[in-house]
């Protein structure tokens, strides 16, 4: 089990481990109230679906300790408005609303309870979300590993480890178990721009490990599929549709196409409460656009010219027709997706 702790709530306050600040600094954002953790997570202080999740459920325990003071039905009024609030706070990631409709419901059926006991159902709720990621992320990590072949070579984008999970990671948790099963494996990681969560996060998390790896620029991975250098490709999701369609963070599609070109396996990794039953397609997700300023500048240092127009989407949709198969906690799903994603709703 990785030894890297994202997140955890202690003394009623969450600590978040900063991403922001890794690899050069290794430092707790600590939220002690659900406006802290909205920032957090629109801010970036912790990413990845599963840990957005997470730190939602504890946001809502926090704004339950904070409006504790307050009468019944004007703490049930603020509670609502503070899941609205959080729910909101990142557009694509499905976790984040998954994470959320679990505790409005724990909110709903306990309401008539004292506002301390509420207090106590929705920690618990927290906790189990907590618990059941970790959980998750190994079966995930196990039903990978099987289809990793001993010296593979692997390629990843973004990151989609114990930063992106309560701890142990979806993509690069299957890395990690082929790592800890004893497969001869070598990864190449993107440096996925413009936030660069390949070379700041998951070189880090490789080099904390021990994997052998080399960080790579974007750009180098269609060279590597087309001479052959690359096995097996693992990324993340943020969202999958019920037909197989997938947002990931940006450069994942274009990696799909050369993948497809190339008869690269190309896998998506991922819990099943990534997958969002209610669309049809990756063309009702909506793909939220960051601020100019993260291509524009690098560790606030300016490197375009001033005025300079932006577009800047987090994430890209990877249609389904360019993926192998999804690794989830259940299995690993294959085509057609449509009929078999709808198997694990059952």
């Amino acid at each position: 089990m990785s030894k890297i702790k994202t997140i955890e709530f202690k003394d009623e306050k969450l600590f978040l481990l900063d991403q922001r600040k890794l690899p050069t600094d290794y430092e707790f954002f600590v939220c002690e109230t659900f406006e802290d953790v909205d920032f957090a997570i629109k801010d970036m202080v912790v990413r990845g679906a599963p840990a957005i999740g997470a730190a939602a459920a504890y946001g809502v325990v926090l704004a339950a300790r904070q409006f504790m003071k307050y009468d019944k039905e004007d703490f049930i009024k603020r509670m609502y408005e503070a899941c609205n609030v959080l729910y909101n706070s990142r557009p694509t990631a499905v976790n984040l609303m998954w994470a959320i409709k679990r505790m409005r419901k724990v909110l709903e059926e306990n309401r008539s309870l004292e506002t301390e006991e509420i207090y106590e159902k929705l920690r618990e709720e927290a906790d189990s979300i907590f618990k059941e990621d970790l959980s998750t992320n190994k079966k995930i990590a196990e039903f990978g590993n099987s289809i990793v072949p001993q010296k593979a070579i692997i390629l990843t984008h973004c990151n989609t480890g114990a930063l992106a999970t309560t701890g142990y990671g979806t993509a690069l948790g299957v890395i990690r178990e082929a790592f800890y099963s004893g497969k001869d494996i070598f990864v190449y990681a993107d440096e996925t721009r413009p936030r660069l969560q390949g070379a700041r996060l998951t070189a880090w998390e490789l080099a904390q490990e021990g994997i052998p790896s080399k960080l790579i620029a974007d750009s180098v991975a269609a060279t590597l599929i087309r001479d052959g250098k690359i096995d097996l490709i693992l990324v993340g999701a943020d969202r999958i549709a019920s037909n197989g369609d997938t947002a990931n963070k940006i450069g994942t599609f274009m990696l799909s196409v050369i993948a497809k070109v190339y008869g690269v396996p190309f896998y998506i990794v991922a819990p099943t409460t990534t997958i969002d039953f209610d669309i049809e397609s990756g063309k009702e997700i909506k793909i939220e656009e960051r601020s100019a300023e993260e291509v524009t500048h690098i560790s606030g240092v300016r490197i375009a010219p001033e005025g300079i127009d932006v577009y800047n989407p987090a994430f890209d949709v990877t249609p389904g027709e360019n993926i192998t198969g999804i690794i989830t906690e259940k299995g690993i799903v294959k085509k057609p997706f449509k009929e078999n994603i709808l198997k694990l709703r059952e």
